[in-house]
């Protein structure tokens, strides 16, 4: 019994023994697969791929991998098919393979990069894009466009992922300097076009211009060029070379809708400009505000233009003596613009008429860090620092109440009531006379040197002309209406 068991045991071990060693050799046969089959499977598979049967051709390339498992070429191929398939996900583990295995493999890497863009991972996309700069010194002009054209895509996916519309300004994602530097040929206008779109996509319009200027000669009928131009030169502001070339392009053909729509918001945009500056040249300010106002309704899109604007109507309201409007307008382009000196110059000239001499220094302050070098500034800076200074002691403006901008009728009217209200015999107590002597004093000081066309001209430049110390030599217009030869005396009509 025991014997008969040993037996079968014994058979079934033979048997199991038997069945390994068939299964190792059938395993054999595919994991060490024969070059020349793995060849055959590899041309079954292009040939399918051809045909379009790519589930069979896929089932090839599964021999072929697993056949020879250290060959780059059989993954990157393999890949090839997955995503001839739409099957980007399942070629990303071959491409990496392919990667892994041949570091230096440019067509793996950039194949990668691009399954990284569709999946929004821009990091890991520039990295292989910025590794196939490095790794080829050389690079062949299809190569490059190919680099340069998944870059762009890459520009607009990042900035739509951030929710940014416009590329103005911004450097979030940038391109190693190799690349952008590299020179394939001064007469390539594809490679300048398409670098110029990268540095659009950057926000740096100047070096784009600087590619796109020579294509309008190396390309016939290059309207599509000199609209870009135009539109680059329009977004930076500069409107008159916006429509030189606007109308380069209308010369070749004066129906194109493109360039002629934009040359009508060009002609309409410059013409306002102009007109408003003419209008400041001639002082008619107000009428400057009109024009400013009617550039930001047509273009209110373009930041230079609205800022521009906001700027210029800051100035006008200045000069037309406006102070409360002025700072709320210049504050508003200041916040758009905070770098930017005329602002904060005239904020600070408004600030003065408001008799707000504390925020005004602080103003040609700010405006002196960003240039050193400007005397307007500097002097300007000065001024309002003398006036701060004046204000701690005698601010003939508001002793009688009055705007910096008040005419000499409004200063009359002003000295008239407060000499009544505060005329000494109006009082009978001795504190009470006293301190209104020292008002009266005052307010008949206001008067004198803001009724004196020289006398305020010097307060308003920050000198006191009372006050003996701001004088040359201490010689200054010691004023008392109640010394002898005041000859002050006060008739009121009610």
């Amino acid at each position: 019994m025991d014997s008969g068991r040993r037996k079968g045991l014994s058979g079934v071990l033979s048997s199991l023994s038997l069945l390994c060693v068939i299964l190792d050799l059938q395993l054999d046969g595919v994991l060490g697969a024969t070059h020349v089959e793995i060849e055959q499977h590899l041309e079954m598979g292009r040939k399918l791929l051809a045909a379009g049967q790519l589930a069979e051709a896929l089932s090839h390339y599964h021999y072929a991998v697993e056949g020879d498992s250290k060959n780059y070429l059989t993954y990157y191929t393999r890949a090839a098919v997955f995503l001839a398939m739409g099957k980007s996900k399942s070629a990303l583990p071959d491409l990496t393979r392919a990667i892994q295995l041949k570091p230096d493999f440019l067509a793996a890497r950039l194949q990668r990069g691009n399954i990284f863009l569709k999946q929004g991972n821009t990091q890991e996309a520039r990295e292989d894009f910025e590794a196939v700069v490095n790794i080829e010194n050389s690079i062949s002009p299809s190569l490059l466009h190919l680099i340069l054209n998944t870059f762009i895509n890459l520009c607009a996916l990042y900035f739509n992922r951030l929710g940014i519309k416009s590329y103005m300004h911004t450097t979030e994602i940038s391109l190693p300097p190799t690349l952008l530097s590299f020179q394939l040929s001064p007469w390539d206008p594809e490679f300048r076009e398409l670098r110029a779109e990268c540095y659009i996509r950057l926000g740096d319009l100047r070096k784009a211009i600087q590619d796109l200027t020579p294509t309008t000669r190396l390309r016939n009928d290059n309207r599509a060029a000199f609209l870009k131009l135009s539109t680059l030169h329009y977004n930076l502001g500069e409107h008159q070379e916006s429509l030189g070339h606007v109308r380069e392009c209308l010369k070749l053909d004066q129906d194109d809708k493109e360039c002629l729509s934009h040359y009508k918001q060009v002609k309409k945009l410059s013409k306002q400009l102009d007109s408003a500056e003419e209008h400041i040249q001639e002082e008619r300010y107000q009428e400057a505000i009109d024009k400013y106002e009617s550039v930001m309704r047509t273009e209110p899109n373009v930041p230079y233009y609205t800022n521009k604007a906001r700027e210029r109507i800051c100035f006008c309201l200045v000069k037309n003596k406006m102070p409360a409007m002025a700072i709320d307008i210049c504050s508003e382009a200041h916040q758009r613009d905070p770098r930017n000196i005329n602002i904060l110059r005239d904020r600070a000239e408004a600030f003065i008429l408001n008799q707000d001499y504390e925020k005004a220094v602080e103003d040609y302050q700010e405006a002196r860090e960003f240039d050193m070098e400007n005397n307007e500034i500097r002097e300007g800076l000065e001024r309002a620092q003398k006036l701060l200074k004046l204000s701690r002691k005698r601010d003939y403006y508001k002793i009688l109440g009055v705007n910096r901008s008040a005419n000499k009728q409004e200063i009359i009217k002003a000295y008239r009531k407060l000499a009544q209200q505060w005329h000494p015999d109006n009082f009978r107590e001795e504190s009470e006379k006293k301190e209104a002597e020292k008002r009266f004093i005052d307010i008949a000081s206001a008067k004198e040197v803001l009724t004196n066309p020289e006398k305020r001209q010097m307060f308003d430049s920050g000198e006191d002309p009372l006050d003996p110390e701001s004088q040359p030599g201490g010689q200054g217009w010691p004023f008392n209406p109640f010394e002898s030869g005041g000859n002050y005396h006060f008739k009121f009509h009610h």
